[in-house]
C-alpha cells in the first residue's frame, strides 16, 4: 500500500505566515488543533478562512477531512480571531471575562477591548527618557544637621544627618509613602557587593513551556521541567509610576461632562508624558495633559467599547506632538442628592476599590504598554499604564482614584488565567486546569482566627493582592498645554453622539466664528480640533498636519501663523465660509484671506456653490453668474 501524499498549508494571520504539514485524509478538527499548536494560541476562539475576505469558512468537524473540501498542496489558509479574541502567546491574552461577568455597580463592559498591537522589545533596549534620567541621579535623601544630636562641624557628616538611601524603611513609613519607586527598588536590588551584576528581573509564566520532547504535549503529559510553578501572590512592594498629575481641573470637568448631561459612565484614554516625580525618591509621575474619548456605548452601570477606525490615527498625532497614551480612566458615579451635587459612596474597604473586571481590564492594558527596562531578560518589566477610576468619597464629593495592578497580575490576566465572578466585584477567581490549557495552582496568604499566616487557593481570590494605590490630583498652579479660555466654548469632544456634543462643520464653523484672524494659534490649539481636523472625510488633511503640530509640540506661535496661509487651510476656510457663515462672525483665525477682519463694512464673504466665485456678504446674488445665494447650500 503507497504512503499517503503530505498536503503543505500556509496558514496567514496577524503575527505572521507558518507552514503546516498534514495529509488529505486529516479532518477540519485535527486542522483547529494543529493550527492552535502551531501558533501556540490561547484558546480556539479562531475562525479559519479558505478566502482573504473571510469567505469559505473552514468549520471544525470530526468527520469532514481536508481532501473532501479540495485543499491542495501549497492552498493559503486565513487565521481570523473571533470576537476580537487575543490569541497570541507573544500579544497581550486578556482574561476572558464569565459570560455575565459584572454586577450592576461596576462601570466597565466585559466587552471592553482594545484593539492597539502590544509592544515589542528588541535586543536593544530602548528605555523611556524619564529612566534614563532617574540613571543620571544619585538618589540620597538629604538630611540637614541636627543640632540636639550632631557634635561635629558644618562640613563633617555623621549617622544623624548623613545622606538615606531613597529605599530607607523609616524614611519612606514617616512620609507615608506606601510602596518603593521602581528606581528606588532598582537601586536596593543593586546595592549588594555584585552591584546588581547578576539581576534579572523575570516575568512569572503561568504557560506550559514549549518543545518539551519528554513526554505527549498537554493534556497527556507534562513533566518538571516544562511545568510553570505555582504562585504565592504578595502585595507589590514597589510601583512604576507613582502620581498621576492632571495639568488642570478642566481636563476632567470637561471629561466628566458627559455623565453630567448624560447619567451614563464613560471611558477615557490620557495622553500626556513620564517625568520625574520630586515628592518620591526617584519617583515617576505620569502627566496628562489631554482625554481621548474612544467610540463607546454605554448607560448608567456599564461601558462597552467599540471598535476605533481611528485609534492609529490619534496615537500618531500624540506622539507628532511629543505625547504618548500613559492610561485610562473611566466614571463610576451614581448621584445622591442631585440638588445638592452629591454622589454615593460605593468602593471602600467594605466594598472594593476597583472589580476584578477592572483588574482585569488594567492588567490587559499594562500588558500592551510594557516599561522597557536594562535589567529585564526579555527587556521589558511591568508597566508604566496607569489606571483612573472617578467615584464617590466618604464625603460623597466626586474624586479621583488612582491605581496599578501587580505585575503578578499582569502575568494572569496574560496567560488567560484570570477571571471575575458573577456576584462579588471583589473577587476573582483563578481558572482550573482543562484539557485545552494548563493552569498552574495561585495562592494567597491571609491571617487565620489565630493570627496565624495560611495559604488559601485563589478559587476566589480578593482583587486587594493585585492592587497598587497611584495617588491621582491635579496642581496647585494649573498648567495649560492646550488653548483653555474660559471665555471661549470649547471645541466639542469626539464620540459624543449627543445634541450639542456632535463634531461636525457646523460646530467647526461655530467654534473658529469666536476667534479674531490674528487668534489663530489659541483656535488651533485644542487636542479635540486637532483630531477632527486630521481624520475629516470631506478634506483629508492629515497628511499637511506635520508642520502645525510640530509648531505646536513647540509651543511657536510664528510658525502656527505661517501654516495657517498655507493653500490647505485656505481651502478650509473657504469651506466654512461656504458651509454656514455666522452673521456676525468678527474674523476668520487665518490670515483673512476668507473672511475681512473685524470692524470692516464688507463683514464675511460667501462662495459661489456654482461658479466658486468670491462675493460679498451683502450680495444676495452671485456677481459672477447671477444665481442667488440661497440656491445651494454654503
Amino acid at each position: 500500500m503507497s504512503k499517503e501524499k503530505s498536503l503543505l498549508l500556509r496558514v496567514q494571520s496577524a503575527e505572521g505566515t507558518k507552514r503546516i504539514e498534514l495529509t488529505p485524509s486529516t479532518s477540519t478538527c485535527q486542522l483547529f488543533e494543529t493550527i492552535h499548536n502551531a501558533f501556540d494560541l490561547n484558546s480556539f476562539a479562531f475562525a479559519l478562512y479558505r478566502e482573504k475576505n473571510k469567505q469559505n469558512e473552514i468549520c471544525s468537524s470530526k468527520t469532514k477531512t481536508l481532501g473532501t473540501l479540495g485543499l491542495r498542496h501549497g492552498d493559503m489558509i486565513y487565521l481570523v480571531p473571533v470576537n476580537g479574541a487575543v490569541l497570541f502567546s507573544n500579544n497581550t491574552p486578556s482574561g476572558e471575562p464569565i459570560d455575565d461577568p459584572l454586577p450592576s455597580t461596576s462601570s466597565v463592559s466585559s466587552n471592553a477591548r482594545p484593539s492597539t498591537s502590544t509592544s515589542r522589545s528588541s535586543t536593544s533596549i530602548k528605555e523611556d527618557i524619564v529612566d534614563l534620567q532617574l540613571m543620571k541621579l544619585d538618589g540620597k535623601i538629604q538630611r540637614k544637621r541636627d543640632e540636639k544630636l550632631c557634635r561635629h562641624n558644618a562640613n563633617s557628616r555623621c549617622v544623624h544627618c548623613s545622606p538615606l538611601e531613597p529605599y530607607d524603611e523609616t524614611y519612606l513609613r514617616e512620609q507615608n509613602i506606601k510602596h518603593l519607586s521602581f528606581h528606588a527598588f532598582l537601586r536596593k536590588m543593586t546595592s549588594g557587593v555584585d552591584r546588581g551584576k547578576f539581576l534579572a528581573l523575570e516575568d512569572i509564566s503561568c504557560r506550559i513551556r514549549n518543545g518539551c520532547k519528554d513526554h505527549p504535549p498537554w493534556p497527556k503529559g507534562i513533566c518538571s521541567k516544562c511545568q510553570p510553578n505555582a504562585i504565592t501572590l504578595n502585595m507589590q512592594a514597589y510601583r512604576h509610576v507613582d502620581n498621576v498629575a492632571f495639568e488642570n481641573t478642566n481636563l476632567v470637568e470637561r471629561f466628566l461632562n458627559y455623565w453630567r448631561v448624560t447619567g451614563h459612565q464613560r471611558i477615557g484614554f490620557l495622553y500626556g508624558s513620564y517625568e520625574i516625580h520630586a515628592d518620591v525618591p526617584l519617583g515617576i509621575r505620569a502627566n496628562v495633559v489631554a482625554i481621548y474619548e474612544p467610540p463607546q456605548e454605554s448607560s448608567r452601570d456599564s461601558v462597552r467599547l467599540l471598535t476605533d477606525e481611528k485609534e492609529e490615527v490619534v496615537d500618531q498625532i500624540a506622539e507628532s506632538l511629543g505625547l504618548r497614551r500613559v492610561g485610562w480612566i473611566f466614571t463610576d458615579l451614581l448621584p445622591e442628592d442631585i440638588q445638592k451635587g452629591t454622589v454615593r459612596h460605593t468602593r471602600n474597604i467594605e466594598s472594593h476599590f476597583l472589580s476584578a473586571q477592572e483588574c482585569i481590564m488594567a492588567g490587559y492594558y499594562q500588558n500592551m504598554y510594557p516599561n522597557s527596562c536594562r535589567y529585564a531578560s526579555k527587556g521589558t518589566f511591568g508597566s508604566k499604564f496607569v489606571t483612573v477610576c472617578v467615584t464617590g468619597d466618604a464625603k460623597n464629593q466626586v474624586h479621583m482614584e488612582g491605581y496599578q495592578v501587580s505585575n503578578q497580575c499582569m502575568a494572569l490576566v496574560r496567560d488567560n488565567c484570570l477571571i471575575p465572578t458573577k456576584d462579588c466585584p471583589e473577587l476573582g477567581y483563578v481558572r482550573e486546569s482543562t484539557d485545552k490549557q494548563y493552569v498552574p495552582d495561585v495562592y494567597y496568604k491571609e491571617k487565620d482566627s489565630y493570627g496565624n499566616e495560611v495559604s488559601r487557593l485563589a478559587r476566589p481570590l480578593p482583587v486587594e493582592y493585585l492592587l497598587v494605590d497611584v495617588p491621582a490630583s491635579t496642581p496647585v498652579t494649573p498648567q495649560y498645554t492646550f488653548n483653555s479660555d474660559p471665555t471661549k466654548q470649547p471645541f466639542p469632544v469626539e464620540n459624543r453622539l449627543v445634541e450639542g456634543h456632535i463634531q461636525d462643520f457646523n460646530a467647526l464653523s461655530t467654534y473658529l466664528s469666536q476667534f479674531a484672524f490674528n487668534e489663530f494659534y489659541t483656535a488651533i490649539s485644542d487636542f479635540h480640533l486637532i483630531l477632527y481636523i486630521s481624520t475629516m472625510e470631506m478634506l483629508p488633511m492629515q497628511e499637511f498636519m506635520g508642520p502645525l503640530l510640530e509648531a505646536l509640540k513647540n509651543k511657536d506661535k510664528d510658525a502656527a501663523v505661517e501654516w495657517s496661509k498655507s493653500e490647505h487651510w485656505a481651502t478650509l476656510e473657504q469651506l466654512i465660509a461656504a458651509s454656514s457663515p455666522p452673521p456676525s462672525r468678527p474674523g476668520s483665525v487665518a490670515s483673512g484671506s476668507v473672511t475681512s477682519s473685524a470692524g470692516t463694512s464688507s463683514g464675511p464673504k460667501w462662495t459661489c456653490p456654482f461658479c466658486t466665485f468670491l462675493n460679498n456678504a451683502e450680495n444676495p446674488n452671485c456677481e459672477m453668474c447671477n444665481l442667488p445665494r440661497s440656491s445651494g447650500s454654503h
